[in-house]
Order: structure tokens, then sequence, then C-alpha cells
């Protein structure tokens, strides 16, 4: 094992992905002589030259129906977003050409690529820079949504949907950019859609996924001191998503909490707890317990900030409402 940055092992990722195939090339706004914006393709314009790193104007919607065409002609595309806040530019293209590529053409043209960057609140960057739109991409027939909370999965599966012969939507978290773990040496994978039981647990199920995990891992130590031993699951993927490993795990704990940073309506969590109430109803004890923003625009306010986000008080409260702790 060796200690990477998550943004490190993006970018080992990225690199053994285009030495080994030299169809994989990186566009995006100042991927290359700037190094990303999060110094995520530091070095990779030096190795690859500007016909694999290319730069990009101000145009998400122009390079996202490039990277697009490019697919379609046997090419693999990495399109990095700034931030996932600026895809609503290019969602036309993402929704209507990418994931219906396949579809459209009878299975004679293809979308293998990877659109990716940051998603979520940062802090104090506004309501137009803070949003979650994980659910909608997921929403999406044709398209493949990751959403990896450490180093060592985000190099796993962003190697596995470079590879991967669908459009893939690869969401990742400024705040989590610096953050350091231990990745595998050598060739490492992950498959898709499937998710991590990070940690097991025996009183409830905890599920959560991308840089709040850390919230649903911090709320789970709290818990254990109090006595309540929570099963923690990170999805990894929202679609596809690992429904068999939710419901074995619900089947155990007979009750769940569901943790996510996105707006109340219609989100994975919604999705979750329909999908547990239909396959595993009888071994709940409890009702599910949704944790997730409040259902407004984010404020610019340090305080109001705090506020908005779920936090580790938010998860322990709804975990002893379902174990009727106290």
């Amino acid at each position: 094992m060796k200690t990477l940055q998550f943004r490190e092992a993006l970018r080992e990722a990225m690199n053994e992905e285009m030495r080994r195939d030299k169809d994989v090339f990186l566009m995006g706004e100042e991927v290359a002589l700037y190094n990303g914006a999060y110094k995520v393709s530091q070095g990779m314009l030096d190795e690859f030259g500007p016909e694999r790193i290319v730069d990009t104007p101000i145009a998400e919607l122009g390079f996202a129906g490039i990277g697009v065409g490019a697919a379609m002609h046997g090419l693999r595309p990495i399109i990095e977003f700034m931030t996932f806040n600026f895809s609503l530019v290019a969602i036309d293209q993402v929704i209507n050409s990418a994931a219906k590529m396949l579809s459209m053409s009878g299975g004679n043209f293809g979308s293998p690529m990877v659109f990716r960057g940051p998603t979520g609140s940062a802090g104090q960057l506004g309501a137009q820079h803070s949003q979650s739109f994980d659910n909608w991409f997921a929403n999406t027939p044709g398209l493949k949504v990751i959403v990896p909370s450490n180093p060592a999965d985000a190099k796993g599966l962003l190697k596995s949907a470079i590879r991967d012969n669908d459009p893939v939507i690869f969401m990742e978290s400024e705040q989590m950019y610096g953050d350091k773990g231990e990745v595998p040496e050598g060739e490492y994978l992950i498959p898709i859609g499937k998710a991590d039981v990070v940690r097991e647990g025996s009183d409830v199920t905890i599920v959560s996924f991308g840089k709040i995990m850390k919230v649903a891992n911090a709320a789970a130590e709290e818990l254990a001191k109090d006595g309540i031993s929570a099963e923690v699951i990170d999805l990894r993927t929202i679609r596809p998503i690992d429904y068999a490993t939710v419901i074995e795990s619900v089947k155990k704990t007979n009750r769940m909490v569901i943790l996510e940073e996105a707006w109340p309506l219609g989100n994975i969590s919604t999705e979750l707890s329909y999908m547990i109430q239909r396959n595993a109803f009888d071994y709940l004890d409890a009702p599910i317990r949704r944790v997730n923003t409040k259902d407004t625009p984010l404020p610019y306010a340090p305080t109001l900030v705090e506020a908005w986000m779920p936090n580790i008080k938010d998860v322990i409260d709804a975990v002893k409402d379902v174990t009727y702790a106290k």
C-alpha cells in the first residue's frame, strides 16, 4: 500500500489508463497548462502532450458535445467539469446524446466516456456553486453514476469507469482532493455497482456515499460509545445501486438511516427507502429515517452553511430515534 491524496489517486488512475490505451484523452477547462483547477491533472500535459490533454474555452456545452462525438467514433474521452454545477450548461449533451446514443442508434454507436469533477457543497461558495446533482444523473437510463469517498475507491473506480463502454458520471468533492488514504500498488480496479460495508454492526444500518461518508463514520464512532452498533455502508455507485448489500444488512440490523448531501425530494435516499420497504418490510422494526440537507438553496453565511448541511448530531438523533435509545 502507498498513501496518496484523493487528487493524486485520480491522477494516477488517468495516467495509467492513458498509458494503457492511446484512445483515452482528457479535456476540460484549465486541465493542461494550469495543471487543473484542483491540480488533479498536474504534470499530465508534459507526459501526454496537447493532443491528449486538451484545454477548452469556458463552454461546457461545446466541449461535452465534442467529447460525445469523439466517443461515438472510437475514442474514450474524460471530460472534466470544473464543477458539476456547470454541467447544467451541458446537460443536454449528457442526457440527450451520451446517455441515449447506444439506444437511439440501435447499438451502432456507443459513448464510452467519463464526465468527472466536483459536486456538492465546499463551504462558502454560494447557492449556485454548492449543489448535488448526483440523483439527477442517476435518474437517467444509459448513464452510470459513481461517487467515491476515499482515495483507494477513487482510483479503482475511475479506472473501471474509463474502461467501461457506457458513459459514466464520476463525482468528486473539492473538500476531498487533499484527503489522504492508502491505495493498493499495481493494477487495481473496483467493479462498478458494488457497495462497501466499511463497518459491521448489529443494531442499525447507516447508508451513505461520497464525502459525507465522513459524517456517517464519525457518527458510528460516537454511537458505539453509547453501546449502539452501527453497520455503515458506502454505496460508492448510485447507478447501478447495490440493493442486495443494503437489503442483507437491514435483514440483520432491522433498522436503517440514510445520510445524503441532497435536497429531500426525489433523491437516492428516497429510492432506497422504497426498495427496502418493498424487499425487506417484514424485517423492519422501525420506520426508515433519512438525513438530508435543508430544502432551500445553500446560504452563504458560515453559520447557515453549518445548519444546512447534515451533521453528526443529525445522524445520531436519527439512529437513536429508530433504535428507541435516549
